[in-house]
């Protein structure tokens, strides 16, 4: 009886943390907001302690108009939360937002993003893991595929069979079958919502293809799209030139009311 309690409660877990994120789509959800939050700020902490910001005020202060032209259109709390921008002292092309109102721009990432609107590009992506609650799905998958292998190796091992090859093989069924998936889409979400973002805060939205074909054409092998966390670029590429030209009157309505953020370093 008790091989068949577990993963009946696991079934009650996935109908309880059911949520649905800001483009209609159904998340598993069982971390709070605040613990997120408590997350963001322990890990942005540790990397103040750690010596990972650099004093570069021109950086900043460019990154911090960007970030705030974007903030400002975010839907509630995100749009009156209290923000903190910190350059980071790496040369590599990458930038992070987190819970609990935390964003981190390396200085690799002003030489790949040559403009305003490409840099809002990164900034409005990233943005969109935070308020898509994204952090908090992918720790609530994790929860969900480490006590289903859990469940799945207890059986194994009370039919008589290799445990340690069953968690093996589970292990890798729920990272291919649950995780990873998960994750592309979630990319591809905070591609449609930066871009929505950038485009209501004044930002060209056409700027994202731009930017993701630099990131693309950077060195360094690619692994096969079923196994990458990230859309192929083919497909990204179209989704966004796709996207751009619907946003493009968003974009046009913003500059004309006013949203025309002058951003420069």
């Amino acid at each position: 009886m008790r091989f068949h309690l577990l993963p009946l409660s696991l079934l009650a877990a996935l109908l309880a943390g059911c949520v649905t994120s800001p483009t209609g789509r159904s998340q598993f959800m069982v971390v709070s907001d605040s613990q997120m939050s408590q997350m963001g700020l322990s890990a942005f902490n540790d990397m103040r302690k750690q010596g990972k910001f650099v004093n570069a005020p021109r950086e900043l202060a460019y990154a911090t108009c960007v970030s705030k032209a974007l903030i400002a259109v975010l839907p509630p709390p995100w749009n009156t939360q209290q923000w903190e921008v910190q350059i980071i002292g790496d040369d590599t092309a990458n930038a992070f937002a987190l819970p609990g109102g935390r964003i981190g721009v390396n200085k690799g990432m002003f030489k790949l993003a040559s403009n305003q609107d490409q840099l809002a590009v990164v900034l409005g992506h990233e943005l969109s893991h935070v308020v898509a609650r994204h952090g908090a799905e992918r720790v609530s998958d994790n929860m969900a595929a480490q006590a289903a292998v859990a469940a799945g190796t207890i059986y194994a091992g009370s039919r008589g069979g290799d445990a340690n090859s069953a968690a093996a093989l589970l292990g890798a069924g729920a990272q291919l079958g649950i995780l990873l998936p998960f994750s592309r889409t979630q990319e591809s979400e905070a591609d449609t919502l930066g871009q929505r973002y950038m485009a209501q805060a004044g930002f060209d939205p056409r700027a994202a293809v731009t930017l993701w074909d630099k990131m693309g054409a950077q060195g360094g092998g690619k692994p096969p799209a079923f196994l990458s966390t990230h859309p192929s670029s083919g497909n990204r590429a179209q989704a966004l030139n796709q996207q751009a030209a619907q946003l493009m009157p968003v974009y046009q309505q913003a500059r004309a009311s006013g949203h025309a953020p002058n951003c420069r370093m």
